[in-house]
């Protein structure tokens, strides 16, 4: 199950302050920690900075690779940040993200092959919202031709359906569960992925819808998440889905995270 550590982002306040006041120590101590949680990925994202993306983005990812030896997600709206950010990578990255937008899809594929990235692929275009089971395959359809026309192998497609929040749409988060499950058996060799947090938006207790939400999806066949690996109840709920699911041999990881201590 490949983790895409959510911690870094400059939307929390503590995150873009830190970025502000140039504050390498606590940028590297989220990093640290999510590494240590049992994150696959650390995703990097200064967008909050308007006009100044790219000066922000380069600090970040120095500063999170002088702390972790991890990969970097590369999150942002602007291509020309994720250009400019990719040639100091020391790993070979993760991308957030593609949509079926004409635009982006031509900005950032040449890109996902060059560096021999990782792409997270938004059903998403400037048609149509994928709201019915039936949109979100559709368009994950066209982002796996849009992948094989570039030349990008299928395992480094990470395909969002994307959830919209229950409490605008009850059957949101079953369509996106459906789909998963569709698009894991009609397109071999893709994977899925998911932030969970809109599905709980304007709920209370958005904590216990996170990690519900997280369990069905795994055992819908949901292979990599995009979530906080620090909280332990979330990280439990993972841990044990995922073996429940059968894909956790003779439940190793599961023991060896209780042992680590990084359940609750």
């Amino acid at each position: 199950m490949l983790i895409i550590g959510e911690r870094i982002n400059s939307s929390r306040k503590s995150i873009s302050g830190a970025i502000s006041s140039g504050d390498r120590e606590f940028i590297q101590q989220e990093a640290n920690l999510q590494a240590a949680a049992g994150a696959s990925y650390i995703d990097v994202n200064a967008a909050a900075f308007v006009g100044e993306e790219i000066e922000k983005l380069k600090w970040v990812v120095d500063a999170v690779q002088q702390g972790t030896d991890l990969p970097l997600c590369i999150d942002s709206p602007d291509p020309e940040a994720i250009r400019a950010v990719l040639p100091m990578l020391r790993k070979p990255p993760m991308i957030n993200s593609i949509t079926l937008e004409p635009d982006r899809l031509e900005r950032i594929l040449p890109l996902v092959a060059q560096y021999r990235a990782k792409v997270i692929g938004l059903c998403q275009s400037d048609e149509v919202m994928a709201e019915s089971t039936e949109t979100k395959i559709e368009l994950a359809g066209r982002l796996v031709g849009k992948i094989k026309e570039a030349g990008i192998p299928l395992d480094d497609l990470y395909i969002d359906p994307l959830v919209y929040p229950l409490g605008t749409g009850a059957t949101s988060a079953q369509s996106t569960l459906e789909a998963i499950e569709l698009i894991m058996k009609e397109f071999p060799g893709v994977h899925t992925t998911c932030g969970l947090t809109n599905v709980s938006h304007g709920l209370p207790s958005r904590k216990l819808v996170n990690r519900t939400f997280l369990t069905a999806c795994i055992i819908r066949g949901l292979d990599s998440a995009i979530m906080d690996p620090t909280d332990k109840l979330l990280y439990g709920a993972l841990r044990a889905a995922v073996m429940i699911a059968g894909r956790d041999d003779f439940c190793m990881e599961f023991i060896q995270a209780f042992r680590a201590g990084l359940l609750e």
